[in-house]
């Protein structure tokens, strides 16, 4: 679960909503440490082959279908997501690899 600005958003939910839209392949929501609003955000995207998917383009896609603090504020598009023994996205180390790398693009609070 991630908490921001003392709301519960719960990964899956997001991840769900994410994985509807027809260029994502895959998708890993997480939180990241913030400031302002204790966590922000995040998802790491894999795109389907030959889309052309943007940023805007997810974020229009999950602002007509969540409340807006459950929408992510920074994507990321990612060739693959990490895959422990059993075929589940390991998400620490997917918000590791975010926290190792510079941010791709991210949408103003």
């Amino acid at each position: 679960q991630i908490i921001t600005g003392g709301y519960n958003v719960y990964p899956a939910e997001v991840e769900r909503v994410l994985t509807e839209h027809p260029d994502v392949a895959q998708a890993c929501v997480y939180g990241i440490g913030d400031q302002r609003w204790g966590e922000t955000v995040c998802a790491a995207l894999v795109p389907r082959p030959g889309s052309g998917l943007t940023t805007d383009g997810v974020d229009a896609h999950c602002a007509e279908r969540l409340a807006g603090y459950k929408r992510p504020r920074v994507v990321r598009f990612v060739e693959a997501l990490p895959l422990g023994s059993t075929n589940k996205v390991l998400r620490d180390e997917v918000r590791r690899m975010h926290l190792d790398d510079v941010v791709v693009e991210a949408r103003p609070q």
